[in-house]
């Protein structure tokens, strides 16, 4: 039974004539009284009494408007419910990183999203390291960072892990050994891309747990220049070969596991609690540990 009937039947029920049904209906008198003659045709009875001042209900009819009631306060639900998801689906995320060389690979992500979900709008702010602070006063969105946040407000969600690695120049005179020990640091300058220490996973993970600090710690400008640093065997970087993938490695540059067991470094998403079901913010999650949890 198609959905215009039970709409001809509410409607004539509730209004009791074929005059102010028709108005309503956008219909003709003729054309109501005809979809109702075909109805009744085809269900085998007689939906309403008529007369000529009052239409009225017959028994089976009764039971007809209940079932149109039903069917379209549901639709009427449904396409409520449907609004209300395509206005959940509505927003803008500032997202951003404790170290700039996480946004490799955010820019392509950022344009497939825009294809895909052209109705949430993804801007990238400044790398920062008091990304908790900044989520929680609402200053971005979310955040790209390698430890999870403490506070009860936050959602920390690892999406990838990666080994830490060491990089020397080929004459180094660590460059023989298999693997480097926290004592191997301790004479060593060490060439991290930025402050603070808090933030230097070989440093965090590694070396502070073994209680040693190296006797030199410098920040490179750019990544190019730490890389220039270790081909001139000024000292040892700590990275994994993925942030490296954009620059020329030195042929004099050789990688270091870090430990016996390597240096295993998380990464997390962090997002505010209180935005994770909004639709938008959970469709962003769900694509970016997608594309990233296998980089």
């Amino acid at each position: 039974m198609e959905l215009k009937y039970f709409r001809l039947i509410k409607t004539i029920a509730e209004e009791g004539n074929i005059v102010n049904s028709s108005e309503k209906l956008f219909l003709t008198q003729s054309a109501l009284s005809h979809q109702l003659i075909v109805l009744e045709e085809r269900l085998g009875f007689k939906v309403f009494h008529r007369s000529r001042n009052k239409w009225k209900l017959t028994e089976e009819g009764e039971e007809l408007y209940k079932l149109a009631n039903e069917i379209l306060i549901s639709i009427e639900k449904g396409f409520n419910n449907i609004k209300s998801i395509k206005q959940g689906a509505k927003g803008s995320i500032r997202l951003s990183t404790e170290c700039s060389t996480f946004y490799q690979g955010i820019p392509k992500f950022i344009q497939k999203m825009g294809i895909l979900y052209p109705e949430i709008e993804i801007t990238l702010t400044d790398a920062t390291h008091q990304s908790f602070t900044k989520l929680l006063s609402k200053e971005i969105d979310a955040a790209i960072v390698t430890s999870p946040a403490t506070s009860k407000e936050l959602l920390s969600l690892k999406f990838y892990e990666d080994d830490v690695m060491a990089l020397m120049n080929n004459e180094h005179s660590l460059a023989s050994k298999n693997f480097l020990e926290a004592s191997d640091f301790l004479n060593e300058h060490l060439i991290i891309q930025s402050f603070p220490l808090s933030t230097v996973s070989v440093y965090k993970h590694f070396l502070e747990p073994n209680n040693i600090d190296p006797i030199k710690i410098s920040a490179g400008i750019h990544t190019e220049i730490c890389l220039e640093m270790i081909a001139a065997n000024m000292g040892i970087m700590c990275l994994p070969k993925w942030v490296l993938s954009p620059f020329k490695i030195p042929e004099n540059v050789t990688f270091k596991q870090i430990g016996i067991q390597g240096l295993k470094r998380a990464h997390y998403l962090v997002v505010r609690k209180d935005d994770k079901d909004k639709k938008y913010m959970d469709d962003f999650i769900n694509n970016f540990e997608e594309d990233f949890s296998s980089k």
